[in-house]
């Protein structure tokens, strides 16, 4: 690892099965009991599984008639999303107290740069402790959380001592951490891209930095200076406090599938309701709209359209989104229909990103 490179201390924090526990907070007779947040019918889906129904195998984005069958005993309920981002902002203002580079990933986890924090504590080992503790104290959830050079560092130790735990990798340890790392474990090595790495013989970081960078190219493309980089600690990437949104959308899956336009058009009318609703609580607009078709088949299909100006109205989208639907026939009968708005008036505030700074190596952890 160069000692070039910018030596950050980040913090990644990631909520224990927020769901689900949010739901067992909630509602004290769900605690220590199977729950899944989601779905159980023959259309439904897991969103989020307590501990309790993972040691059955259920987990997220699981069919429900399949997690029923692994734990007969699985509670379903329904998910309160509203009640999610209340409780993901006050999370968030407990981070906010100590840096003011929050990246949120999501409503249950974000990254925090407190190389510099307003609590003048030089450990972010500690700060992610007293953080942890917080969150527990004040909103009465368990958080894990991993500390590192990097983000990609700092997310995968984040998952290692889950749940109610934390990690740190100090930069003396980053290289022998990596090498000794499970491919899987590797943040944006999915199932497929880990069996063909299986098939050329990379079980670990220690099998993937033996690779050279040629090699990771020719088998993976754009990806494999990703993966020839991270193995070897580097990892640039700023904690950015506004990520710029790129698109927004929303989908419905149906209890039944829909073989008619006009039952379709129905549907739609709803979901480009949602969509600019949801582009007026954001306030931006777009330029291109997509139409997301998803087969009782399972196959996916998108027709998209780029307007000449940007929209929100609702009758404009839905006006495009018809136009998309009847671009060609329909191949098979539609389990589920979205809309998204991309290349949003957001993009024109995008900032250049600030250079690196060299930080010296031995930093206090």
């Amino acid at each position: 690892m160069s000692a070039d490179l910018p030596i950050r201390k980040i913090i990644h924090v990631d909520m224990d099965a927020f769901y689900a526990s949010v739901e067992q907070m909630d509602n004290p007779e769900l605690k220590g009991k199977p729950i899944a947040v989601g779905g159980g019918g023959k259309r439904g889906v897991v969103s989020a599984a307590s501990y309790e129904a993972r040691k059955f195998g259920v987990k997220s984005a699981m069919a429900g008639n399949l997690a029923a069958r692994l734990c007969p005993e699985l509670i379903f309920v329904k998910p309160r999303f509203e009640r999610y981002g209340e409780i993901s902002k006050q999370i968030r203002r407990i981070f906010f107290e100590y840096t003011d580079l929050v990246e949120p990933l999501s409503l249950d986890e974000a990254y925090l740069d407190v190389t510099e924090n307003k609590k003048g504590n030089p450990s972010a080992s500690l700060i992610a402790q007293e953080i942890r503790e917080r969150i527990l104290k004040e909103v009465g959830l368990t958080a894990s959380a991993g500390i590192s050079i990097n983000k990609f560092i700092a997310k995968v130790a984040s998952d290692y001592n889950k749940p109610n735990g934390q990690k740190t990798v100090n930069p003396e340890e980053v290289l022998e951490f990596l090498e000794a790392l499970d491919i899987r474990k590797f943040y944006g090595v999915g199932k497929v891209t880990a069996e063909k790495m299986y098939q050329l013989g990379i079980f670990t970081g220690k099998d993937l930095k033996q690779r050279t960078l040629e090699f990771l190219e020719d088998h993976f493309g754009k990806s494999g200076a990703y993966y020839y980089d991270v193995v070897r600690g580097i990892h640039t990437s700023e904690v950015k406090p506004n990520r710029i949104r790129k698109s927004l959308a929303a989908e419905r899956t149906f209890s039944e599938n829909l073989s008619s336009e006009v039952f379709m058009l129905e549907k739609l009318e709803h979901i480009a309701e949602e969509v600019a609703r949801r582009l007026a609580k954001s306030k931006v607009s777009g330029k291109t709209v997509t139409l997301k078709i998803k087969y009782s088949d399972f196959t996916l299909q998108t027709r998209s359209k780029t307007l000449p100006y940007f929209i929100s109205e609702k009758a404009l989208i839905m006006e495009t989104a018809k136009n998309l639907l009847y671009q060609e026939t329909l191949q098979n009968s539609v389990r589920l229909l979205g809309i998204s708005l991309s290349n949003l008036n957001t993009e024109a505030e995008k900032k250049p990103e600030a250079k690196a700074v060299s930080v010296q190596l031995k930093i206090e952890f």
